[in-house]
């Protein structure tokens, strides 16, 4: 399977951009806190590419799905809830039914909350002797999940055009820099781990994947907001600059398979 074709210029774009605190631009100056909603100001990636593509003259109904603290489905909710992890919602159950049917494009990020899921689960013990192992199913589950949330997406809106955006390296970003190297390992091998094994691999099925993994401006301090996480106004520009891109492009090229940032620290 191709994805499915750009769209026409002057256009109407229904998109439903599922995700969350991304979507809602969390780290921007100017956030949008409200899910469901349009939100035409703000800085969000979602915010900035539905001003972009209205720009280039396409008609762009924008609803912005992000849950602050969500993620995927109900396994990793469950399982950041029992090592005291603040979740109030996960994709497949409270996103992905309200998928509009009528959408032309679909947009997913997903990730790094799970990413963040296991490195706690795994500083609570849950890895037992064997942490490569414990991070490697959970990673699986991540792939099974996001394969119902792909599929559930699917049939709720048969013609959209369906973009994901992989997971960076979360070890690179400024949040984990003081953390033992255990802890940094871990998050590169889920990370990792789930962009080369569950999110890159959707291109074969259709799906145009947006790469951050193997963009160096994603590591960039300058594109990063305070909390060492979410980006600012800079790094949302760039993920929109990208998104625009994957959207509008007949060929928007596949993510790399290998690149330096997925060795950042040693294994």
């Amino acid at each position: 399977m191709a994805p499915s074709g750009p769209p026409a210029a002057g256009t109407t774009i229904v998109w439903d951009a599922l995700g969350a605190s991304d979507v809602d631009g969390v780290g921007s100056s100017m956030p949008c806190l409200v899910p469901f909603t349009d939100c035409p100001g703000g800085l969000g990636y979602a915010q900035i590419t539905a001003r972009t593509l209205t720009g280039q003259g396409f008609q762009v109904t924008l609803t912005n799905f992000g849950i602050e603290t969500a993620v995927i489905g109900p396994d990793f909710e469950s399982l950041a809830r029992q090592y005291g992890r603040t979740v109030v919602g996960n994709l497949i159950e409270r996103e992905m039914p309200f998928v509009h049917t009528d959408a032309t494009l679909v947009t997913v990020f997903a990730g790094g909350n799970e990413v963040n899921t296991i490195t706690t689960a795994l500083g609570a013990g849950a890895g037992g002797a064997d942490p490569a192992a414990y991070i490697d199913r959970q990673v699986q589950a991540f792939g099974a999940d996001y394969a119902t949330l792909v599929n559930g997406i699917r049939a709720r809106a048969p013609a959209a055009r369906l973009v994901v955006l992989n997971l960076p390296n979360l070890a690179g970003l400024p949040f984990l820099a003081g953390v033992s190297l255990a802890q940094r390992q871990a998050a590169q091998r889920a990370s990792v781990g789930m962009t080369t094994g569950v999110l890159n691999p959707l291109t074969a099925e259709g799906v145009t994947v947006v790469d951050l993994m193997c963009d160096g401006r994603a590591y960039q301090p300058s594109n990063i907001s305070s909390d060492g996480f979410h980006p600012n106004d800079g790094g949302y520009a760039f993920i929109a600059g990208e998104l625009v891109r994957a959207v509008t492009s007949a060929s928007y090229p596949a993510p790399a398979a290998n690149c330096g940032p997925m060795r950042l620290v040693p294994q």
